[in-house]
């Protein structure tokens, strides 16, 4: 299945496979490293939640599909609100950077997978 799973990843485009594991997942685990800041636990839940429950999808399907686009859309869009919260609250320093590097890379990847819940509806199940 391991396999099966590492296969589907590698037909992604090229550019895919680096925005998912180059940028999107080690974007997406960096508040691990702020958990003492304010909201820095409801923020780590929400963006790692948000891969975290790709792993049932990608198990079930055995690879990638258009269906992962829903629990991104399902944790990310809330935390896009957190954050905007915690950017008006005047955090600073280290924490300020990844608040801000985590809102751009999860906005782009929520264009992206409104786009694909969309395409998922409308009947596009290929697992890559």
């Amino acid at each position: 299945m391991i396999t099966e799973i590492w296969a589907s990843f590698r037909r992604l485009p090229l550019w895919v496979q680096i925005w998912v594991g180059g940028i999107l997942m080690p974007v997406n685990l960096l508040p691990l490293a702020f958990l003492g800041q304010p909201g820095g636990v409801t923020i780590a839940v929400l963006a790692i939640g948000g891969m975290v429950l790709n792993l049932p999808i990608l198990l079930f399907e055995r690879g990638f599909s258009k269906a992962m686009a829903f629990p991104h859309i399902l944790l990310w869009t809330p935390l896009l609100g957190v954050i905007s919260g915690q950017l008006q609250g005047g955090v600073s320093g280290g924490y300020l950077q990844v608040l801000v590097l985590l809102v751009i890379v999860d906005m782009i990847s929520l264009l992206f997978d409104y786009v694909d819940a969309i395409k998922w509806w409308q009947g596009d199940r290929e697992v890559a």
